[in-house]
C-alpha cells in the first residue's frame, strides 16, 4: 500500500465530500424549510445559533465535526480495502503479506481511535454550547414581558413549560446533531461503497434476464421497498411519542402539586382523591407506553427481518463467481462488507424512524413553546407612562377575557404619603386593577402612570424564593453588604425576632413559615426595599387585627412618602388609608376620601 498516495487520495476525497455534502445539505435544508413543517420548526429553534452574524464559532465547530465524520467514512473505505488485501493474502498463503497487513491494521486502528475520541469531545462541546444558547433564548422569551404569566390568557397555553425548557432542549440538541451527522455520513458513505460494490458486482440473472452490476440495483430496490413499509408501520410513533412527553409531564406536575400543597391536602384528608387522580394520570402514561411498545415491536421486527436477510444476500449472489474462481476470497469478503455497510447507510431513515418520531415530538413541543411565548408577547398591554413621582389611572376600562366590563373610565391619582383602599364584592375586579397597574392584564384600555422601578407588589400568598431567609427578605434585589444588620432590625419590627438566628439557613421557608408569618416577611421585604409605591393585595388576611394595625402603622412611620394602594375587606383598614375606591360591578365605581372615617 502506497501510503503517500493513499494520504493524498484521502485528503482529496474528504475535500470533495465536504464540499458536496455542504452544498447538498444547504440545498436539501432550503427545500425542506420551504416545503415541510418540521424543517421550519428546526430553523425556528436553531436559526439564531447558526446565524453567522451572531458568531462564526458554531459553524466552524460544526464544519470540523463534519470533516471528522467524513474522514471516518474514508477510514471505513480503507478498512474495506484492507479486508480484501488481508483475506487474499490468507487465501494465497502469503505470510509476509499477512503480517504487513497486520501492521497496516494497527495504523488504521490508531487513526480510527484518535478520530473517534476527538470527534466525541467536539460533539459534546458543540451540544453543550448549543444547549446553553437555546436554553438562554427560551428562558429570555419566557421571562421577558412576563410571558410566563401572560401566556395563561391565551386560548391554548403551552402545557408544562418547565419540561420543554429543561428536558426537550437537551433532547433536541443531542438528537439534531446525531440525525444530521448520521444523514451526511450515510449519504457520503453510500456513494463511496456503491462505487466499491459496483466494481465487485458481476452480472445478475433473474428469470432468464441478465442485468449488469445487478447486485447494486437489487440492493437499492430492496432498501427502497423496505423503507416505504417501515415508514408506514412506524408513522403512528410520532403521535405516540408526543403523547408520551405530555402524559409524563402532566404526571410529574401532579406529583409536584401534592408536595407543594401537602399541608392543605393533609388537613382535608384528601389522600384518596389525590391518589385517584395520580393513578389516573399514571394509567394514561402506561397505556401510551404499551401503545409505543406494540408499535415498536412491529417496526423493529420488520427492520430485523430486513437486516438479517441482507446478511446472506451478497454471499448468495457472489457464490457462483467465487466457486468458479472469478473472484478471490478477499473480494468475496469485501463484497459482503461493502454490501452490509451500504445496506446500513441506505437503511438510515428506516432504522432511525423511531428516533425521528421522538424528535418530531420534541420539535412540536419546543416550537409550540416559542410560538406560545410570541403570542403572549402580542397580547395587548395597558398604556404605561413612566413618572417617578406619580401613580394614577386615566380613563382606564377593564374587561374580563370574555368581554364582561369590570371597570369603566376609571381615573384617580395617589399622591406621596397618600393611600388608596380598594373594596368591593368578590369578582368585581379589585385584584385585576392591580394587575393592570403592573402591566400584566391584557384586557384593558386607557393610561397607567407609575414609576418604572422602586415599585413593590405584595400578594395574599407571598412568594418566598429558594435560598436563605436573608435572600427571601431582599427578593427581588441582591443582599447588600450591610444586609444582615438591616434584616435583623426588620425581623424584630415585624414580630419575627425568633427567626433572627436562622437568617442564613437555606430551607424551604414556604413549608416552614405559617401564612401569617409569610405575610409579615413580605412587609419586612417592603421595609427593606423602600419603594416609592406599593400595591398590597389582601396581604394581611392571615393576620389578626392587632398585627394588621401594627404592620400598617409601621410602614406609615418608616415610609411616610409611600404611595400605597391596598385591596382588603376589613373596615379596620379605613384608618390606614386616605381614600376609598369601591367597585360595585358592571363597570360602576365610587371614589371618596376617608379622612372622616380615619378621624373617627
Amino acid at each position: 500500500m502506497n501510503w503517500g498516495q493513499e494520504l493524498q487520495d484521502s485528503a482529496l476525497w474528504i475535500l470533495q465530500a465536504l464540499v458536496i455534502s455542504s452544498v447538498m445539505l444547504g440545498l436539501v435544508g432550503f427545500i425542506l424549510v420551504k416545503t415541510t413543517k418540521w424543517a421550519g420548526q428546526f430553523w425556528l429553534l436553531a436559526g439564531d445559533y447558526f446565524n453567522p452574524r451572531n458568531s462564526l464559532r458554531p459553524l466552524l465547530t460544526f464544519s470540523v465535526i463534519l470533516f471528522l465524520s467524513l474522514f471516518g467514512v474514508r477510514v471505513s473505505v480503507l478498512f474495506s480495502n484492507w479486508y480484501n488485501t488481508m483475506y487474499t493474502a490468507l487465501q494465497e498463503l502469503n505470510e509476509d503479506g499477512f503480517w504487513i497487513q497486520m501492521g497496516v491494521f494497527a495504523i488504521l486502528a490508531a487513526i480510527h481511535i484518535s478520530r473517534v475520541l476527538v470527534s466525541y469531545y467536539l460533539q459534546q462541546s458543540f451540544t453543550i454550547k448549543w444547549r446553553e444558547s437555546l436554553n438562554e433564548s427560551l428562558l429570555s422569551q419566557w421571562l421577558e414581558k412576563s410571558s410566563y404569566y401572560r401566556s395563561h390568557y391565551l386560548e391554548t397555553p403551552a402545557d408544562n413549560p418547565d419540561q420543554r425548557i429543561q428536558q426537550d432542549v437537551s433532547s433536541f440538541v443531542t438528537t439534531s446533531l446525531s440525525l444530521l451527522l448520521g444523514l451526511v455520513s450515510s449519504l457520503v458513505s453510500a456513494v463511496a461503497f456503491t462505487i466499491i460494490l459496483w466494481g465487485l458486482s458481476g452480472d445478475l440473472t433473474v428469470f432468464g434476464f441478465t442485468l449488469s452490476k445487478g447486485m447494486v440495483f437489487a440492493l437499492f430496490i430492496y432498501i427502497l421497498i423496505a423503507t416505504v413499509f417501515a415508514f408506514k408501520i412506524g408513522r403512528p410513533l410520532i403521535r405516540l411519542s408526543f403523547l408520551d412527553e405530555r402524559f409524563n409531564a402532566d404526571y410529574r406536575y401532579s406529583l409536584v402539586r401534592v408536595r407543594e400543597y401537602a399541608e392543605s391536602i393533609a388537613f382535608y384528608k384528601g389522600e384518596a382523591i389525590e391518589g385517584q387522580k395520580l393513578r389516573n394520570r399514571f394509567a394514561r402514561v402506561i397505556g401510551n407506553v404499551w401503545a409505543i411498545v406494540f408499535r415498536s415491536v412491529k417496526l423493529q421486527g420488520f427492520n430485523l427481518l430486513v437486516s438479517q436477510t441482507a446478511v446472506i444476500f451478497p454471499f448468495i449472489i457472489q457464490a457462483k463467481r467465487f466457486f468458479s474462481q472469478q473472484i478471490t476470497l478477499g473480494a468475496m469478503i469485501q463484497t459482503a462488507q461493502a454490501f452490509g455497510t451500504l445496506h446500513d447507510n441506505l437503511s438510515f431513515f428506516r432504522d432511525a424512524y423511531d428516533t425521528f418520531a421522538g424528535y418530531r415530538a420534541v420539535l412540536d413541543r419546543l416550537s409550540g413553546f416559542v410560538q406560545n411565548s410570541r403570542a403572549a408577547d402580542k397580547l395587548p398591554v395597558p398604556e404605561v407612562k413612566s413618572e417617578q413621582d406619580m401613580v394614577a389611572l386615566r380613563n382606564v376600562s377593564i374587561t374580563t377575557p370574555a368581554g364582561k366590563c369590570l371597570v369603566k373610565d376609571l381615573s384617580f391619582a395617589v399622591e406621596p404619603g397618600h393611600s388608596l383602599l380598594l373594596q368591593g364584592p368578590s369578582g368585581s375586579g379589585k385584584t385585576t386593577i392591580l394587575r393592570t397597574i403592573a402591566g400584566l392584564w391584557p384586557y384593558s384600555k386607557g393610561q397607567v402612570v407609575r414609576p418604572d422601578n422602586k415599585v413593590l407588589f405584595l400578594s395574599q400568598k407571598p412568594y418566598l424564593p429558594e435560598g436563605s431567609l436573608l435572600d427571601v427578605l431582599y427578593y427581588p434585589n441582591e443582599v447588600p453588604e450591610d444586609g444582615h444588620e438591616h434584616a435583623r432590625k426588620v425581623l424584630q419590627d415585624v414580630n419575627l425576632g425568633h427567626l433572627v438566628s436562622r437568617m442564613d439557613e437555606v430551607v424551604s421557608w414556604t413549608n416552614i413559615l405559617s401564612l401569617g408569618e409569610q405575610q409579615r416577611i413580605a412587609f419586612g421585604r417592603l421595609l427593606l426595599a423602600k419603594p416609592v409605591a406599593a400595591f398590597i393585595d389582601e396581604a394581611t388576611s392571615a393576620m389578626d387585627e392587632g398585627l394588621e394595625d401594627a404592620m400598617y402603622r409601621l410602614i406609615a412611620e418608616r415610609l411616610p412618602e409611600l404611595r400605597l394602594i391596598s385591596v382588603g375587606h376589613r373596615s379596620t383598614l379605613y384608618a390606614h388609608h386616605t381614600h376609598l375606591l369601591y367597585l360595585r360591578g358592571e363597570g360602576i365605581w365610587d371614589f371618596k376620601p376617608l379622612q372622616a372615617e380615619a378621624t373617627a
